[in-house]
């Protein structure tokens, strides 16, 4: 019986081994490779190969959202005020607008500003940012607008994260602790140092 218990442990302990294990939720089997042609908060055409090399952090939400997208990208930036300086220097958080509409470059980039530098803002033609939210299983919906024309887009707050190739690794919810968070992604800037 003893034996028996030994051998299933140590045969547990290596199929973890090959596993990742997240703290966060595992995406690198069902989520697509990072892909995408947009216009960065610069006005400039860019790809998703123009940010490989570094940890990509990815949140699609839209600068004129009363309450998710701020919360999460404030609590987004206190999880990387956590990790080293050196480690917050391979990363980098794309803010993705589902309204492009509003959200012009210069409007995406005075948003990101505030809540630092990793954070860069992109938008783009409404088909190019449905490509991208149709290819990574993401949805969004426009409400109706109000008598001023002003309407609520709602979306996911999840952020994804890619490793340095564009690959997709894991996500952070809400329900997430921050630690839970700060460790994988200083995991995912370590193993790919």
């Amino acid at each position: 019986m003893v034996m028996r218990l030994l051998i299933l442990l140590v045969s547990l302990l290596l199929v973890g081994c090959g596993d990742r294990n997240w703290r966060t939720a595992e995406t690198s089997e069902i989520m697509p490779l990072l892909d995408f042609s947009l216009i960065d908060e610069n006005g400039q055409a860019v790809e998703a190969e123009d940010y490989q090399g570094k940890v990509t952090l990815v949140y699609f939400g839209y600068t004129y959202c009363p309450d998710v997208c701020p919360i999460t990208l404030a609590r987004l930036a206190g999880t990387l005020n956590r990790l080293d300086d050196d480690v917050r220097e391979d990363i980098q958080v794309l803010f993705i607008s589902v309204d492009p509409q509003r959200d012009t470059p210069e409007v995406v980039k005075r948003y990101t500003n505030a809540f630092g530098s990793e954070f860069i803002g992109i938008t783009g033609e409404l088909a190019e940012i449905d490509a991208l939210t149709n290819r990574m299983r993401v949805t969004y919906d426009y409400e109706e607008p109000n008598q001023r024309g002003d309407y609520i887009v709602t979306h996911t707050s999840a952020v994804f994260a890619f490793d340095r190739e564009g690959g997709a690794q894991f996500l952070i919810r809400d329900s997430h602790p921050i630690s839970d968070a700060v460790a994988d992604i200083n995991r995912l800037v370590n193993d790919g140092a």
